[in-house]
This record gives structure tokens, C-alpha cells and sequence, in this order.
């Protein structure tokens, strides 16, 4: 049982629904869904969010699950603390704050490059867009999909910052509903841009930017 100090830890409803909703609407603003798929993808980027803040401020499942099997590895920690969901920092012996860790600062890099990617790339798309071309500059010269990558690097920031069972079976599942939207983008740019497309797909990888000019120059 959780004693009252770590209850104090967690329980803390109201920091679910405000940290959710900050990060949710904040990638809201920058990526701007209009389609039923754009919704269907980002409501699925929601619910990692909430799944994982409710673990992280409300009932940390994951801790409460392993506990027999962490405390028997690591009994020095104490895994009914705050501190022990950073399980990442926990297990490799971190002894400072965790939040000066090695992934949580892994973490913040690839949640703000994430964010980055999807401001930047929503802007170009959209100047693109309104210009009725196809996106070619900035970003979209080194990478077709950048703010689906942006999605990628945020949800695994997060997993390196708090990690949790829920969010760790999610994550696969929402890389692929991302790989399977870039495909279904593609065909439809290819449907409205044809040669054109074709040859700036031909320059340009999905995700890892110059991905495919590398492999066919040592190849």
C-alpha cells in the first residue's frame, strides 16, 4: 500500500487535466487537423498524453504493477516516491535529481525538437498550400513528413522521461498509424502533383532526412 507521503505524490487530478490540455492544445495550434484521419491521429496523440500524465501526477500503475519485481532489484530506491516514476534514471543508479538526469535532458531535446518540427513544418506546408504548390522548402527539402516525425520524437521523449506500460504499448501502435498517413499522403500527392511529386519523392526520405541519398550513394 501507498503510504501518505507518496499519496501526496500522486492523486493530483487537476495537474492531469491541466498538463494534458496544455500539451494538447499546444500541439493543436500547430498542427491544425482538417480531415476525419488528421482528428482520428491526433486524438490518438491525446490519449497518449493523458495516459501518460495520469500515470505520472494521478496513480502511477506501471510503479504499482512492478513493484514487487523493482524493489527486489533496486531496494535501495523508493519506488513509492515521486521521483521513482523517472524509472530510466531509477534503474541506471541516478543519484541527483532525476529531473537533471541523462534522459530526462534526453527528453526535453527530442519533446522540443518535436514541437519545433511541427511549428516549422505547419508553416511551410501551409505557405505551400496557399501558394496551391507542392511543399519542397525548408523541411520538406530534407523530409517529406516532418510534423509526423515531430509527433515521433515527442511521444518518445516522453517515454524516456517517464516511462509506462500503457504509453510503452501505445507508442508502436501510433508510429504505425503515422507511417500508414505519410503512405496515404503520398498517394494523394502523387494523384494531384504526379511527375512533379515523383521526382521530389525521389530526393527525399519520410522521415530521416537525406535517408534515401545516403543509402544510394554507398549503394
Amino acid at each position: 500500500m501507498m503510504n501518505h507521503e507518496s499519496m501526496q505524490a500522486y492523486g493530483l487530478w487537476g495537474l492531469v487535466i491541466v498538463n494534458s490540455a496544455v500539451f494538447i492544445f499546444f500541439a493543436l495550434s500547430f498542427f491544425k487537423p482538417k480531415t476525419r484521419t488528421d482528428w482520428r491521429s491526433f486524438s490518438a496523440f491525446s490519449a497518449f498524453l493523458v495516459a501518460l500524465f495520469a500515470e505520472m501526477y494521478g496513480f502511477p500503475l506501471t510503479i504499482y504493477l512492478l513493484s514487487g519485481w523493482l524493489q527486489s532489484r533496486f531496494p535501495q530506491v523508493d519506488w513509492l516516491s515521486h521521483d521513482a516514476g523517472h524509472l530510466l534514471e531509477m534503474m541506471f543508479g541516478w543519484e541527483a535529481n532525476p529531473h537533471f538526469g541523462p534522459f530526462h535532458l534526453l527528453s526535453f531535446a527530442l519533446i522540443g525538437g518535436g514541437f519545433w518540427l511541427i511549428s516549422k513544418g505547419w508553416q511551410e506546408l501551409y505557405a505551400a498550400q496557399k501558394a496551391k504548390t507542392l511543399a519542397t522548402h525548408g523541411l520538406y527539402a530534407r523530409m517529406q513528413h516532418p510534423q509526423y516525425l515531430g509527433f515521433i520524437l515527442i511521444m518518445t521523449g516522453f517515454l524516456f522521461q517517464w516511462p509506462t506500460l500503457l504509453t510503452l504499448a501505445m507508442y508502436p501502435v501510433l508510429v504505425y498509424m503515422y507511417v500508414r498517413l505519410a503512405k496515404r499522403e503520398e498517394r494523394a500527392a502523387e494523384a494531384e502533383f504526379g511527375e512533379l511529386w515523383r521526382q521530389y519523392a525521389q530526393k527525399t526520405s519520410r522521415f530521416i532526412p537525406f535517408w534515401r541519398k545516403t543509402t544510394s550513394t554507398n549503394g
